[in-house]
């Protein structure tokens, strides 16, 4: 069978991981998890694949792209089985963006029902959010959501940039 130990066979680490086949081949063409092939040309994963495999799932499941996750999974030095340090440091490089990622999905859940922050004037709230459409002065985009420099707050804490001439606080 040609298997060393602690490898995986393809069928094993889809079963252990939950990910299917033709998913790991596909991550396997992406550079994101690699084997060894056997002599009959069979695919032969470490079994520290399966990590590998659950962080792409994890930063899938909360929408980082894949093209992010291989720049990561780059970081760990020599396809060699990851160290509690080496997960801490991936950690730390995701932390501001998954922040923000928060900060979007809280208001997706918080604000999207009343207003999507982008100035249309469609809603009768608008009228009073953004009256006479003096967010359009800001710039394109959902100015209601975004600070200063852009990027995304509830329109509670962006309350300096969003008050509008009328002393209406936004939100």
């Amino acid at each position: 069978m040609d298997i060393e130990p602690g490898e995986l066979t393809v069928g094993q680490l889809a079963d252990r991981s939950g990910v299917a086949i033709s998913a790991l081949h596909f991550y396997e063409r992406q550079n994101l998890i690699i084997s060894r092939r056997t002599s009959g040309n069979q695919r032969r994963y470490k079994r520290d694949t399966l990590r590998r495999v659950a962080l792409i799932r994890i930063a899938q499941r909360v929408g980082i792209p894949l093209a992010e996750v291989a720049g990561i999974l780059a970081l760990l030095p020599g396809n060699r089985t990851p160290t509690r340090q080496d997960w801490e440091h991936i950690s730390e490089r995701w932390q501001a963006e998954l922040d923000r990622r928060i900060v979007q999905l809280e208001q997706l859940r918080d604000d999207f029902k009343d207003c999507v922050g982008c100035g249309c004037l469609s809603l009768d709230r608008c009228g009073l959010a953004n009256p006479y459409d003096v967010l359009a002065r800001k710039g394109s985009g959902p100015q209601r959501l975004m600070d200063d420099s852009g990027n995304p707050c509830h329109p509670s804490a962006c309350a300096s940039s969003a008050e509008l001439s009328t002393g209406v606080e936004c939100g």
